[in-house]
């Protein structure tokens, strides 16, 4: 299971077809997934649009700015560069979800 612990997230998800990447920072990695999983087939937000609500990717820090510093670096790169950062934890592009809730989607959407 990953580790919830630190103050914020960096995280990338995509959709089920793995055609799009979307770049966020959260303080709580569990509800913004969840957040973005009720927002599925919301044409108003980008993610519920294109239905990205899979967690391929994310990164721990301590403090808000140096997560926010790398969010908008990370936004910054290239899709070739994006999915170069995911093989670093995640070579084979599986959707983390299930480690980071057990279940998913879980049976209690907070």
């Amino acid at each position: 299971m990953i580790s919830t612990k630190t103050a914020y997230s960096v995280y990338i998800l995509t959709n089920y077809n793995k055609t799009v990447l979307y770049t966020g920072v959260t303080n709580n990695l569990e509800v913004r997934i969840i957040q973005h999983y009720m927002q599925a087939g919301n044409n108003k937000t980008f993610t519920g649009k294109y239905y990205v609500h899979f967690l391929l990717y994310y990164e721990d820090y301590k403090y808000v700015n140096e997560a926010i510093a790398r969010e908008k670096e990370i936004k910054g790169w290239k899709r070739i560069k994006k999915q170069e950062l995911i093989k670093t934890i995640n070579p084979e592009f599986k959707f983390l979800n299930v480690e980071l809730f057990e279940k998913w989607p879980p049976d209690k959407l907070q």
